[in-house]
């Protein structure tokens, strides 16, 4: 028994110093590009600019691989904000990528929810909470209004409202 204690003390020593040398090496720098335009954008990751979140969007446009135009969550404000970052033209929201709306916010009709789980996996930052065969609900302070819950819900329970009718 104190042999097993001992290997899993050892095991567990190895693994932690594991963790924390790459978490070391994968620290980000607040100071660098990609770091201070993701500052800028709404962190929705909604994926409509063609990247699957803000930080990968930020990146591509630090690398000159994206232009500045495509974040329609944050709209004209966050185009304007990145080209003054980064000393570029500013410009409006490239209409293909959609619109700028108001902030807006997901509510599921709990009582209509079934319970299958499917918004759960569809939300990029968790902000919806509930088990499966249990009603869901949305913890309002953290959803971003991406949409991405909407079309897997198979009952349609599932709204994107302002997020000033909800109060939050």
């Amino acid at each position: 028994m104190l042999v097993a204690a001992t290997v899993t003390a050892g095991l567990a020593a190895v693994f932690g110093l594991a963790l924390a040398a790459t978490a070391m090496r994968l620290r980000q720098n607040p100071d660098s590009p990609t770091e201070r335009i993701n500052a800028l954008l709404p962190q929705s990751q909604c994926g409509q600019c063609g990247y699957p979140g803000c930080r990968p969007y930020a990146a591509a446009i630090a690398s000159g691989q994206a232009p500045l135009d495509r974040c329609a969550p944050g709209g004209d404000r966050t185009v304007m904000a990145l080209a003054n970052l980064l000393g570029r033209e500013s410009g409006r929201v490239d209409p293909a990528y959609g619109h700028a709306t108001e902030p807006m916010i997901a509510v599921i009709d709990e009582a209509a929810c079934i319970g299958c789980a499917l918004c759960l996996e569809a939300c990029p930052i968790d902000a919806i909470v509930g088990a499966a065969q249990f009603s869901h609900t949305v913890l309002l302070a953290e959803c971003t209004g991406c949409r991405l819950c909407v079309a897997p819900c198979p009952v349609d329970c599932i709204q994107i409202v302002p997020r000033r009718r909800t109060n939050q």
